[in-house]
């Protein structure tokens, strides 16, 4: 990747260098897709999410490659990852670590917990209760965990990649909305269409090993280094106010909304807001479009909100609300 230069302010990004970014962009997606099918969607907002400095929700059933693409996310940007498989017993310190005291140099020593890794793995988060979800908390909203009073930080980046089973399967607990709250996005993972399944099944015939990317020719992209310089570009975006006044008013809708018994919060708009200009900037533009907001609106916001029963005895999901109030509010010209 050419080399982006600092400075002190945040100037306005030469168009070349935004045309730089989309093609970046563009070899990330090529080389997912050596390993993943019919996943670009994901794909592009696990970048999104990464630049952003967010954190993002996989749904789906098992077996639909959620984790296989938070381990090619992690190869094609060289970043350091873990994976913790959430279970029924495990407790917050098998996620953030410990103190152990050593009888032999008689000192208390730091035993790290798998949480300090650059992309983090939650596997199946919804498999363990509240207490041991709540661990992950300090980590995503701070980058830090607290073990025995003393903070640790924890390394840059940091992105926590969480699967879920859906919530009506057994064994499950719901995500505590404080949780829920702190992912920039919720992603659903459908079964793929029959001609996609049938290229999955024509690779594996060839010899594809979903744990050994190196050997599907999978290549590194991205340098950690490089992402600080990216996300310099991403803040230098422009947002004109009627794009700053037309997402607030999709939070406002939310909160009015007759189908929902509870709406987006601020943070939610923060959240738009900032994935909007990643989302431009990872489109060679240096300026948020109305269409930009639309797109985004759904994976930012569907797990921020909550359906009243008539909505849902009507058939309705989050989606189909945010449908319909798009459809109602004015676009900024």
């Amino acid at each position: 990747m050419t080399e982006l230069t600092h400075s002190n302010t945040i100037p306005e990004p030469p168009p070349n260098r935004m045309l730089q970014l989309q093609n970046l962009t563009q070899q990330l997606r090529q080389e997912a897709a050596r390993v993943l099918v019919g996943q670009d969607a994901a794909i592009e907002l696990l970048i999104v999410a990464l630049l952003a400095r967010g954190h993002i929700l996989l749904e789906g059933v098992p077996g639909t490659a959620k984790t296989l693409m938070a381990k090619t996310l992690a190869h094609l940007v060289q970043a350091q990852y873990g994976r913790i498989q959430f279970t029924p017993d495990l407790m917050p310190s098998d996620v953030v670590g410990t103190v152990v005291f050593d009888i032999q140099s008689s000192r208390f020593n730091l035993h790290r917990g798998p949480v300090f890794v650059q992309i983090l793995l939650a596997d199946e988060i919804n498999r363990a209760p509240a207490k041991t979800q709540a661990a992950l908390l300090e980590a995503m909203e701070e980058r830090q965990v607290s073990i025995e009073g003393d903070t640790q930080p924890l390394p840059e980046p940091f992105m926590v990649i969480a699967t879920q089973n859906p919530v009506e399967m057994d064994g499950t607990y719901p995500l505590p909305e404080a949780q829920l709250d702190r992912f920039l996005f919720k992603v659903k993972i459908d079964y793929l269409p029959h001609a996609q399944e049938v290229e999955v099944l024509r690779r594996y015939h060839g010899g594809f090993d979903a744990h050994n990317l190196v050997a599907t020719g999978l290549k590194p992209v991205l340098t950690p280094a490089h992402l600080e310089q990216i996300r310099r570009l991403v803040q230098a975006v422009r947002v004109e106010d009627g794009i700053l006044d037309y997402i607030a008013a999709i939070g406002e809708a939310t909160r009015t909304s007759p189908d929902l018994a509870l709406g987006a919060s601020t943070r939610a708009g923060v959240a738009l807001l900032i994935a909007s200009k990643t989302y431009a900037a990872l489109h060679g533009r240096d300026y948020v479009t109305p269409d930009d907001v639309k797109y985004l609106t759904p994976p930012v916001m569907r797990h921020r909100v909550h359906l009243r029963p008539e909505a849902e005895i009507e058939g309705l999901d989050p989606d189909a609300v945010f449908r319909r109030l798009l459809a109602q509010l004015p676009v900024p010209r």
